[in-house]
């Protein structure tokens, strides 16, 4: 019997350990030495386009669903981390290195997002990117471009190097 173990499980796991560190350390920076909540506007300008400003998300994606009730937020809580263990019981079984590494992005910023939600009852966002007062994302953190960045490569992926459908004898099709 084969096993049904991804060959890349450590790497994964190493990975998503390194993406929820990177996020909870941010996220600390933010919070404690800078005390960015307590800044004129919550805001520090790092260059012309990218700014540390403070926001607390209730929601997920975009702020939907805002779980500022604690029943909105418990059900949220559950919800991602039906989420997160979904996508780690794909990662444990993933052969592909390359959906590994996506799928360690996605548990890791999910799990630093569960953890924000179930200590503070919100996320803490920080990242403003804009050009002028364009700004073509919602402020977000670590946590939420580590999990953009792992569905766009499973999505890249899937696009680009989707196996061929086998045909009839067996061979894959040269279509």
């Amino acid at each position: 019997m084969m096993s049904t173990r991804s060959p890349h499980l450590r790497f994964g796991l190493a990975i998503a350990a390194l993406a929820f560190f990177l996020d909870q350390l941010a996220k600390w920076v933010v919070t404690v030495p800078l005390s960015l909540e307590t800044k004129p506007y919550g805001s520090i300008e790092l260059v012309s386009f990218f700014n540390l400003t403070w926001a607390q998300n209730y929601g997920i994606s975009l702020s939907m669903f805002s779980g500022q009730s604690p029943t909105t937020r418990w059900i949220i809580v559950a919800v991602t981390a039906i989420v997160a263990t979904a996508v780690a019981i794909w990662m444990a079984r993933e052969k592909a290195k390359g959906d590994v590494i996506a799928l360690a992005l996605i548990l890791g910023g999910a799990l630093g997002n569960i953890v924000d939600r179930v200590r503070l009852g919100y996320v803490v966002d920080y990242a403003d990117l804009h050009f002028g007062s364009f700004r073509p994302f919602m402020i977000f953190n670590v946590a939420d471009a580590c999990i953009t960045i792992g569905v766009l490569l499973l999505v890249a992926r899937a696009l680009l190097l989707g196996e061929k459908a086998p045909a009839a004898d067996g061979q894959p099709s040269a279509e």
